[in-house]
């Protein structure tokens, strides 16, 4: 039977959610573990000389810093103050209000990139969505922010998922391309995370760094030639108190007293371990079968980039042997951890060099818990 032209234009919209081009913002600035550690150890002496009949900080180190993380160094977007012993936290003059915030700054120039490398204007893109672990603010949307300094008509809001904002961004995208609600949307995950990490403590100081990506996820009727088919995508979360973080200090003074320490990042980092890892590992060979992707021939992982030991522990789970570099790139010994931007940057950096037909998958993991995974397959 002929559908009426009333039937037609109440049909549903369908779409094929690709990834047409990534961004990436990075920091002038970085820190070095031999920096950070001379920095740490100063804190220490101090401390420990202004208080002599309290139990003594433990000193940091370079080498129990690459044991806990493999992390190397980090870029910031203030090094001074945090490395400054009196201060031990980013500064960021705060801006005037008709002055463009901080990370929708450096989500712009992210975003900018993605566009550009996709062959996009502005005007092409009908959505923003500031997906990030902590924003300096609670309202105006930072997303909305971005979209004004872009020149986007259409809508933005904000996402928070912790380290897995970026692919839970993703997978809200497709769902807009898949119900035809949008043909572009622009995924931006500016992560100023020194901002949240207490600089003070020996276990965690070391973890954090700044940086900002973009994923534009398009129609594949308007992608370019060269693009990402979403092959499907799964989120999942669990409460938990393990990984915390009450407030930050993005737009305030460090904390002086242990009173207040819960207002930065907190995490026990063994439970993590050891609930995470077979927790995501699972996830992803549940979704490979759901598609019926063949784990085993993934060609490459671009995993969240927290722990060099983590990432090891699932890509073997998931592979059936221990990856190598190619397999699942590395960029936390250089950037950190970068929370939800972590595997972003990894697919950024480290995806290039891949043929038609080859699979792989996005993951992210972390506080909530929550984890994201995006299965992907290279045309051109």
């Amino acid at each position: 039977m002929q559908e009426s032209p009333m039937q037609e234009m109440q049909a549903p919209l369908t779409g094929r959610p690709v990834i047409s081009a990534t961004g990436l913002f990075t920091p002038a600035d970085s820190i070095s573990n031999e920096e950070l550690v001379a920095s740490f150890n100063a804190f220490v002496d101090r401390h420990n000389a202004a208080n002599p009949d309290a139990e003594p900080l433990a000193y940091s180190s370079v080498e129990f810093i690459e044991k806990a993380s493999g992390i190397k160094a980090r870029h910031v977007m203030s090094k001074a103050p945090i490395l400054d012993p009196d201060t031990m936290c980013p500064r960021l003059p705060e801006r005037e209000n008709d002055e463009l915030s901080i990370m929708a700054e450096i989500g712009v120039a992210a975003a900018r990139q993605a566009l550009e490398r996709a062959g996009r204007k502005p005007e092409d893109v009908d959505a923003v969505l500031c997906a990030a672990s902590n924003m300096q603010r609670a309202y105006p949307a930072m997303a909305i922010e971005i979209q004004q300094a872009l020149g986007i008509e259409g809508f933005g809001f904000d996402m928070n998922v912790a380290c897995s904002s970026a692919t839970f961004g993703i997978q809200t995208a497709a769902d807009y391309i898949r119900a035809g609600n949008a043909r572009s949307v622009l995924v931006v995950s500016p992560e100023i995370t020194s901002g949240h990490l207490n600089w003070r403590d020996r276990d965690s100081h070391f973890i954090f760094g700044d940086v900002a990506t973009a994923v534009l996820v398009e129609d594949a009727a308007i992608a370019p030639a060269e693009h990402w088919a979403i092959l499907g995508t799964k989120l999942k979360t669990v409460f938990s108190n393990n990984i915390r973080n009450n407030f930050g200090f993005l737009n305030r003074a460090a904390p002086e007293t242990a009173d207040t320490a819960d207002k930065l990042f907190v995490q026990e980092g063994r439970k993590v371990f050891r609930e995470v890892v077979p927790m995501v590992a699972q996830m992803i060979l549940d979704e490979a079968e759901r598609l019926g992707i063949d784990p085993e021939g993934l060609r490459r992982l671009w995993l969240h980039q927290a722990n060099a030991g983590m990432n090891r522990l699932i890509s073997t789970k998931v592979l059936g042997h221990e990856a190598n570099e190619d397999e699942s790139p590395t960029v936390l010994d250089t950037y950190g951890n970068t929370s939800s931007a972590g595997s972003i940057i990894a697919f950024h950096q480290h995806s290039d060099d891949l043929v038609a037909g080859d699979t792989g998958l996005i993951c992210s993991f972390g506080a909530g818990y929550s984890a994201g995974t995006v299965f992907v397959r290279k045309v051109s």
